[in-house]
């Protein structure tokens, strides 16, 4: 019995180890890399039309994949993008849908459970979005303000809750989606808008006067953004980590992300202006894939 329990143990092994090794092999076999993406999550990942998309994790994932190209030893393999949702976009990179998702999402330890993540490349942090004629620079001047945010996130909670907000009196105002929380900032019914940096970033790089706002203000919370790819895949997940740990040590990452956050960008060649965080240089210098909730330690 020992021997048989030993065999199939050996065998399961096997079965383990062929399976943890797929990513490539399936690429291999259907001949295509997939591209999970964004089509409004400027300017990280978004879509200029016509099937083309654009952004700071596109061009990391396109780094992603001419490694896989070069692994492969198949330099013409077609890149195929595969617009994801906040809803749909763990299960796609879980079931092997699509290869690995170059878009927005947040690393945190439940996602951990179903997917893995490559190492850090973005670290969001929750802000306020205003006017750039309104002289709002920090929480303190939201006192007696109109903040808005989108119904469903916890932005606003988390700015009641920051300890510079403190005894700071405003008025609460939802839409019903980011673009319509912007639009009562834009139209003037909202003072401020309460968000993750990167989405305010977006929605003002592709507003109608893009130089009319600003973020300003402390950090409400900080989450480290990151390439989503299968989870117990170690061949693949080490040729993406060693890919963008690679353009870090380059100073490569770097490059790509002032292009898309320090110099003009499409549609409207406006420019983000919105520095490398202290957060996302330390992440730099010390690659890792840590969820987010190390982030709040």
């Amino acid at each position: 019995m020992n021997k048989l329990a030993l065999a199939l143990a050996a065998l399961l092994a096997c079965a383990g180890a062929a399976q943890a090794a797929d990513t490539l092999a399936k690429i291999k076999g259907a001949g295509k890399i997939v591209i999970g993406t964004r089509d409004s999550s400027a300017p990280l990942a978004y879509t200029l039309g016509d099937g083309k998309y654009s952004g700071y994790h596109v061009d990391v994932c396109l780094k992603i994949a001419d490694a896989v190209k070069a692994n492969l030893k198949m330099p013409t393999l077609p890149i195929e993008y595969t617009v994801v949702t906040s809803a749909n976009r763990v299960p796609l990179v879980q079931s092997g849908t699509v290869d690995m998702e170059c878009g927005s999402t947040t690393n945190n330890a439940t996602r951990q459970q179903q997917v893995a993540f490559a190492p850090t490349t973005f670290v969001t942090n929750v802000r306020t979005a205003v006017k750039a004629n309104s002289g709002i620079t920090s929480i303190a001047q939201l006192n007696g303000k109109t903040v808005a945010t989108t119904t469903g996130t916890t932005s606003v909670q988390l700015l009641r809750k920051h300890e510079k907000a403190a005894g700071v009196d405003f008025k609460e105002l939802y839409g019903k989606d980011h673009a319509d929380s912007f639009l009562l900032l834009e139209s003037g019914r909202a003072d401020a808008f309460v968000m993750d940096d990167n989405l305010l970033a977006g929605l003002i790089v592709n507003s109608k006067s893009p130089a009319d706002f600003k973020i300003v203000g402390e950090s409400l919370s900080e989450e480290p953004i990151a390439i989503m790819i299968p989870k117990d895949d170690p061949a693949y997940k080490k040729l993406v980590d060693d890919t963008v740990i690679g353009l870090m040590k380059s100073g490569e990452l770097e490059k790509i992300y002032n292009k898309w956050f320090m110099s003009p960008v499409p549609p409207r060649n406006a420019t983000v202006g919105m520095p490398m965080s202290a957060a996302l240089k330390n992440a730099i210098a010390n690659p890792n894939d840590k969820p987010a909730e190390d982030y709040k330690k």
